[in-house]
This record gives C-alpha cells, structure tokens and sequence, in this order.
C-alpha cells in the first residue's frame, strides 16, 4: 500500500483554503483520509500562521516511504523538511534544463516567449549597415550640395512670396480711389432719391390737369350739343296733340253675405 502526502481543498467561494493529509494512493479526491497533518492558508499574510503542520507525524509518514505531492514537498521544504523525492526531482529538473541548454532550445514556458519575440524584434529594427570611411567622406559634400540647394529653394520661394505681397498692396491702391469715388457717388444717390420721389407725384399731377384742361373743351362741345339735342326733343314733343287719357271704369262694390244665424 502506498501512501501520499496531498492536499484537498476545504472552504467557500474565493476564500481557499488547504488541509494536508497522509492519504491512500487509490482513494479519490474526496475519500477515506488516514491521517490529519495539518493546513495551509495562501489567504493569511502572517507567514507564521500561514502554514500549520504536525512535524513529528510529517517525517513520520516519510520515513515510512511517503511520497509528497510538488506542491506539498514545496511547503514541506520552506519549513526546512527535506525527503528524498524533492531531491531526485530537483537533479532530474537540473539535468534536463541543462541538455535543453547545450541543444540551444527553451526549457520553460518564459524562455520560450522570449525566443519567439526576439526574431519579431530584429525585423522590425534592422541593425544600419557600417560603412567605410572612405563613403562617409564622400557623402559629406553630397550633403553639404543638398542643404545648399534647399537654401536656395527656400530663398526663392521667400522673394516670389514678397514680390506677390507688394503687387497685392499697388492693386490696393490702385483701387482704393476708385472705390472711394463709388462710395460718394452712391451717397450723393441715395440723398437725391427722396427728392426724386417727391418730384415724381407733382410731375404726375402737373399732366393730369394739362390732360383735363385739354379735355374741357372738347367736353364742354359735347354738353351743349346735348343740351341741343334735348330741346328739340321737347319741341317736337309739344308739336303733337296730346292723347286723351282712357278713364278706368270702377268695379261695382261686393255684398257680403251674412249668415241667417246672425241675423235671427
């Protein structure tokens, strides 16, 4: 029968806590325990009480060959416990991180990010290529023709920019009269439009007594051709006998009928 140092997990939702105990091989998780060796609290910060064991029974369960689980040879060599089955465990981890070593490959999960990232880098950062000096000497005037060239550039574009400015400015006043003389003419406009509008109404009265002084004549021409021709309509009217006129014949007055009651 072989027998195992392991944890089991006792305690609520997001507050962990762990009992050691010396447990049968073949039970489950939650099975039979033998023995109850103590606890650990990953939650207490005093590292005193952090983690509680029963030392004697430890070595105890040791001596009779025992095997811990990593977690619990962890805790077992923080507080100074050795066993055998750490140490085997830590020449085995030592001789394997060794031969991936001389093989040139990653042995942990860290080691191997870093190998992956460091190609990523050196594509994105190419390392400048050294050149002789004899180049860098040649390159000197080369540059010092380019930066002789952007002067010159730049001073061309500063001259056509101030020639632009004063052109801009003998078009202003040039202008500037023109617009001034506009102004007054519109000024002078907008005080004789009044004046204008008063004229407008008397000159429209003016024609319409001319056309009526015009038209009087003529008018008083008609009226007595009219009065004319109205008195010899009532000459030829007092010309003819007058007829007789027809007297109306009156109707005889209607009797009312009486009723024969009424006169009883």
């Amino acid at each position: 029968m072989a027998v195992k140092l392991r944890m089991t997990r006792i305690g609520r939702r997001h507050r962990p806590f762990f009992r050691i105990n010396a447990v049968e091989s073949r039970t489950p998780r939650d099975g039979k325990i033998l023995e109850k060796l103590g606890h650990y609290d990953p939650i207490e910060k005093d590292p005193a009480k952090q983690i509680v064991l029963n030392r004697q029974r430890v070595e105890y369960w040791l001596e009779q060959g025992a095997i811990p689980s990593d977690t619990v040879s962890q805790i077992l060599l923080r507080l100074g416990i050795k066993n055998k089955y750490a140490e085997v465990k830590s020449a085995r981890r030592a001789r394997a991180r060794a031969a991936a070593r001389a093989k040139g490959r990653p042995f942990t999960k860290a080691e191997r990010i870093a190998a992956e990232k460091k190609p990523e880098a050196a594509e994105e950062k190419p390392k400048p290529e050294t050149k002789p000096a004899e180049e860098k000497v040649e390159a000197e005037p080369q540059v010092e023709e380019k930066v002789k060239a952007e002067a010159e550039a730049v001073e061309e574009k500063v001259e056509a920019k101030v020639e632009i400015k004063a052109k801009v400015k003998a078009k202003a006043a040039e202008e500037k009269p023109k617009a001034v003389a506009k102004e007054k003419a519109e000024a002078k406009a907008e005080v004789q439009a009044p004046e204008a509008a008063k004229e407008k109404p008397k000159a429209k009265i003016a024609k319409k007594a001319k056309t009526k002084a015009e038209a009087k004549p003529e008018a008083k021409e008609e009226v007595v051709e009219e009065a004319k021709a109205k008195t010899e309509a009532k000459a030829q009217t007092q010309e003819k006998p007058p007829t007789p006129k027809l007297k109306k014949k009156k109707k005889p007055a209607r009797v009312k009928k009486t009723d024969k009651s009424d006169e009883n």
